[in-house]
């Protein structure tokens, strides 16, 4: 009998053993199936690296992982590898920006930005009327999430010099952006 003709049952008991034909046959019988339904989800280029991504696990994990139903198992980790990607998909500026919306909107005040774009204009208009320095300092800690040690570093400054910028940066934006809120 072949690994074609056994149940998902007795390929995992073999793929469980390290047996690379089991694993193999996993693969031919539901990797279009995982990748059909990611690519739904990411567009075709990134579900091939998520699935590539959930085989190579099914294989390093296999004596880790009790799986009563293939099939199941694998829908639920693919469904699960489209999570991960979205959540790392995040842009971090965009949470940056969503938590000083959160910090000004639950401000002593209790007021509220008018307008979303008019706070990431503002923003800008702010970080441009800063000193260059301080002013990047706060993109490369705050858009790009460099560590203060990494960005002094890169800028030949002192932890304490970059700490400084950030402070300063964050007391300005704060004063500067109070103005964008609205008199409800």
């Amino acid at each position: 009998m072949g690994v074609k003709e056994l149940t998902d049952k007795q390929l995992v008991d073999l793929l469980q053993a390290g047996n690379i034909m089991a694993y193999e046959e996993i693969y031919q019988r539901y990797w279009y199936k995982s990748f059909t339904w990611a690519s739904h989800q990411v567009g075709a280029a990134d579900a091939e690296e998520l699935v590539q991504e959930l085989f190579l696990s099914l294989w390093t994990r296999r004596t880790e992982v009790v799986i009563k139903r293939l099939d199941l198992y694998l829908a639920v980790a693919i469904k699960n590898q489209v999570y991960t990607f979205f959540k790392s998909q995040l842009s971090y500026r965009k949470y940056q920006e969503y938590l000083l919306f959160k910090e000004l909107e639950e401000s002593p005040d209790g007021n509220q930005i008018l307008n979303f774009k008019e706070l990431t204009s503002a923003i800008e208009k702010a970080l441009n009327r800063l000193p260059e320095k301080s002013a990047e300092v706060f993109r490369r800690s705050r858009y790009e999430n460099q560590p203060v040690k990494e960005i002094a570093k890169h800028l030949n400054l002192s932890e304490k010099a970059v700490e400084y910028h950030l402070t300063k940066s964050l007391k300005f934006l704060k004063d500067t952006l109070k103005s964008y809120q609205s008199e409800n």
